[in-house]
């Protein structure tokens, strides 16, 4: 089970990350009942099966697999329409490591970031970097920013 919340980024948060790498993923299937993901990250590629979101989007079921990076470039011809194409900073604060999404072409401009949380009621410290929660807005989910990007809002 996947439990996390999403926020908008509004400042400097690049100076406090201590790492960074470039994405891009694609979907099989975006219907939200059974999200099927394909994910280059570096030298390594991912499956991903994504459950529906609860009601307030905190949670979900969530099944990853790592598979070779050459499969999963191959697999994402086989995707819908809108590859995303991201850069992932991670950035810790008060013992969580948030990960910071700064999207590129048709999604320019965007950047999100997300916290993943061991129980919906966890505590956690907002960074000040951290804007407007989205979490539960799907128009800020990845699949459907792939075929409503966020150049188009």
């Amino acid at each position: 089970m996947e439990i996390e919340r999403k926020f908008l980024v509004v400042g400097d948060f690049i100076s406090h990350s201590t790492s960074s790498s470039r994405i891009s993923q694609g979907y099989l299937s975006s219907n939200p009942d059974r999200t099927v993901r394909v994910r280059v990250r570096g030298d390594k590629g991912y499956l991903t099966i994504k459950g529906r979101s609860s009601s307030d989007g905190t949670s979900r079921y969530e099944w990853e697999k790592e598979i070779p990076a050459d499969e999963a470039v191959e697999l994402l011809k086989l995707c819908e329409a809108g590859v995303i194409d991201k850069t992932r900073y991670i950035v810790p604060v008060c013992g969580h490591m948030w990960e910071v999404d700064v999207f590129h072409g048709d999604n320019e401009g965007l950047v999100m970031a997300e916290i993943e949380l061991s129980s919906t009621d966890e505590e956690f410290e907002m960074p000040a970097w951290a804007g407007d929660e989205v979490t539960g807005d799907v128009r800020y989910y990845n699949a459907y920013i792939s075929s409503c990007p966020y150049k188009e809002w």
